[in-house]
């Protein structure tokens, strides 16, 4: 037996995938020309799946600051934040990032994905239960797993089916914590937070939300959905990223609670990995002022998300949300949906590909998210592109039918 051995249903899948065109979870961007093109295959490509959202990746004030902590503090901190890791410029981003979002307490961490693994696993213990949406992303369900506590999942965003998970489980013993995500990453669609919020009161849970993909776009400053439907002074941790509206890589989770800073030593993922370079603090602190002084980064991105929703839903393609910076469009099966994704990049337009299991219900999807960097030619010209899929989509299913 070869140890790969394991692996040889994904390995027949991708060579399927392989076989239809592109490989989209291996593709090369051979140059970018801003936040919003790159060179794909050789050809231009408009990119509306980048998560970019506030499209600071290329803001000049942000690449300054980069380059002048690389001067000044080198590449890499070559230490975790209990060694030799911690830097003025790592506490700095701490205390911009708790004023920033309106908390006591913040805590920086390597990756997105580290900052769910390193809270989730310290918050919840074995005698913990995690009740968790069904829609979880994968650093949730890993933090989960780490952190030894019992879970129990709940159905996608319906706060009445975790109002009665919790009264099933009162768990005396323990805590009782609830995870959700303020903007969901497949679908777009948005938590709903004041009815989650009414529940864990009746409850006495402690509520976390990863509002990811919300911060920065949503909530009168930027917030997130705990911003924007008022209910932040209820929920007890909220776990970001930088790789989204910040358009770097790392991220934070804050709170008000007072041991906060526990998770500094009962935290895994934070205590044994190296810090974030001086590098990316220098532009996460650049892109955090720039996202506090210009609200209308915010009002830019909803008017394109707002322009391309009435344009695909015009075309008749099945958005699964409302408008907003994440559009998913429905597709009826894999075949059709690795079709599509190909042909959009050959007519120079760049969507994510979202296939079973990664997706909710087991959906197919075309997963796009726009920028507030798009210009409306731009986005003129995916809807373009999308109004040919459209018509070639009819063939194609014609074809398929017809074999």
């Amino acid at each position: 037996m070869d140890i790969f051995d394991k692996h040889q249903a994904l390995a027949q899948r991708r060579g399927q995938l392989l076989g239809t065109g592109a490989d989209p979870f291996d593709l090369e961007i051979e140059a970018l020309h801003g936040p919003c093109e790159a060179t794909i295959r050789g050809r231009r490509t408009i990119l509306v799946g980048t998560n970019n959202y506030l499209g600071l990746t290329f803001d000049p004030d942000c690449i300054e600051a980069g380059c002048e902590a690389l001067r000044r503090f080198g590449t890499g901190t070559t230490g975790s934040r209990i060694a030799n890791g911690t830097y003025a410029a790592h506490r700095a981003l701490e205390a911009e990032i708790a004023a920033f979002m309106g908390r006591a307490r913040a805590i920086v961490f390597t990756t997105g994905y580290q900052a769910n693994l390193a809270t989730i696993s310290a918050l919840a213990g074995a005698k913990d239960i995690v009740f968790v949406d069904s829609d979880w992303h994968a650093s949730i369900f890993d933090g989960c797993r780490l952190s030894g506590a019992t879970v129990v999942r709940f159905r996608h965003n319906d706060p009445e089916d975790l109002d009665r998970r919790l009264e099933r489980n009162p768990n005396p013993d323990g805590c009782r914590l609830i995870v959700v995500e303020g903007l969901y990453s497949m679908l777009g669609d948005v938590a709903r937070l004041r009815e989650i919020v009414a529940v864990k009161k009746r409850h006495g849970a402690f509520l976390l939300v990863d509002e990811a993909h919300s911060m920065g776009v949503f909530g009168d400053k930027g917030r997130g959905v705990a911003e924007a439907q008022g209910v932040e002074t209820e929920v007890d941790f909220i776990v970001g990223t930088f790789s989204k509206s910040l358009g770097a890589i790392g991220g934070f989770a804050v709170s008000d609670h007072p041991r906060f800073d526990l998770l500094r030593v009962a935290a895994r993922p934070y205590m044994f990995t190296a810090s974030p370079g001086p590098a990316t603090i220098a532009t996460v602190r650049a892109a955090l002022a720039k996202i506090a002084a210009h609200p209308e980064l915010r009002a830019r991105i909803w008017d394109n998300a707002r322009r391309l929703h009435a344009g695909l839903t015009a075309l008749g393609f099945a958005l699964a949300a409302p408008p907003g910076p994440i559009l998913s469009i429905r597709l009826p099966d894999e075949r059709t949906t690795v079709f599509a994704w190909n042909r959009l990049l050959e007519l120079g337009v760049y969507v994510n590909l979202a296939l079973p299991p990664g997706t909710p219900g087991g959906v197919c999807l075309l997963r796009g998210s726009v920028s507030a960097a798009h210009t409306t030619e731009q986005i003129d010209r995916v809807l373009d592109r999308f109004a040919r899929l459209a018509e070639e989509l009819g063939r194609f299913a014609a074809s398929v039918a017809a074999a």
